[in-house]
Formats: structure tokens, C-alpha cells, sequence
């Protein structure tokens, strides 16, 4: 099974209320998987981001990410000036395993994790809220969407397409859909 098989028209993000971004994933189970899949830094870099993440409410963290050393099968045409790392400062907001996971990334907002089972799989509802600008949604929406469809990969078992193609091709898609003011 291929990631495109994953991935639809419903796996794009959707403006839920003003600079707030909903993306869902269907992952396969048990919950506690997809949770590690959030808070272990060792499976997080995987497809998003390393860096430890305590876990009790106001904790600060830092995550890294290294692009292109997700389990891709290829991290794709970085685009230029595009720094090959990047870190983000966060506090813990809520910590109820394995269910929800929320934190404030410094100056981008709220990020909420909610996980739900679903017969054999996980529903991942991802929200990020309090988004400063339109060009801020349009870079997180694109980046949580490409990201999200690496852990689709990961967690079953597979790699990720080529990470920066899928963020390129994305860009666009996200740019028309969204207002001009959002």
C-alpha cells in the first residue's frame, strides 16, 4: 500500500475558525502507538521533529527538525534558502495520555493533538489555533499536511514520499483554497 493511498481530498487542512487549521489522519492503532508517535522523541523525528518533551503542563521543550533526514525515501528539492535546520520553542499546555496533547509554539500559536480509536485504527485530529498571519497558516497548513503524510507512511510500516516535493506541490493547493483574509 503506497502513501498516496492515504492520502485524499479530506486529508487537507480546513479553516475551523479564524487562523485555526483542523487536519485529521486515520492511523493504524493501538492509540498508545500514535501517541509515542507524539511525545518519544526517537519516533517523532521520524516524521516531524526531535527533541525531548516532558511530560507535565508547563513544561518548555524545544523540537529540531531535519527535513531531510525524515523516513523518506528521498527528501526531495529543498527549496532555496530553506535552512536545513530549523528549531521551535513550545510549552506544555495539556498532557493526557494517550489522548490529547496541546502546546504553545512561541509566536505560532496553539498546537492540539486528539486522538480517538477508531475500530482497529487511531483518528488524529491535529488544530493549530492562533496563527499570526495568512502566510503563517499557508506555511504551517502545507507543513503539517506533508509531515502528517509521513506518519501515515511510518506508521504503517513504510517510508514517505520525497518530503520537500510534497511541500512544493502542496503550497499552491493550500494558496487558492484559503482567502485572502483568513
Amino acid at each position: 500500500m503506497s502513501i498516496e493511498s492515504h492520502v485524499s481530498n479530506e486529508s487537507y487542512g480546513k479553516i475551523v475558525a479564524p487562523r485555526t487549521v483542523e487536519i485529521q489522519r486515520l492511523l493504524p492503532g493501538p492509540i498508545e502507538r500514535i501517541w509515542d508517535y507524539l511525545t518519544n522523541s526517537d519516533m517523532r523525528r521520524q516524521w516531524l521533529a526531535f527533541g525531548d518533551m516532558p511530560g507535565e503542563v508547563g513544561a518548555p521543550f524545544t523540537l529540531t527538525w531535519r527535513n531531510d533526514e525524515l523516513a523518506t525515501t528521498s527528501p526531495g528539492k529543498r527549496p532555496e534558502g530553506t535552512k536545513a535546520e530549523n528549531s521551535q520553542e513550545g510549552v506544555i499546555q495539556e498532557w493526557d495520555p494517550p489522548r490529547k496533547l496541546v502546546y504553545t509554539w512561541v509566536g505560532y500559536g496553539l498546537v492540539s493533538f486528539e486522538l480517538k480509536p477508531a475500530g482497529q485504527r487511531v483518528l488524529l485530529t491535529l488544530i493549530h489555533s492562533g496563527l499570526p498571519s495568512r502566510g503563517a497558516m499557508l506555511g504551517v497548513s502545507t507543513g503539517w499536511h506533508a509531515h502528517l503524510d509521513v506518519l501515515v507512511a511510518v506508521a504503517n510500516g513504510q517510508k514517505g514520499g520525497p518530503f520537500w516535493d510534497r511541500m512544493n506541490e502542496l503550497r499552491p493547493v493550500y494558496d487558492k483554497s484559503f482567502p485572502a483574509e483568513v
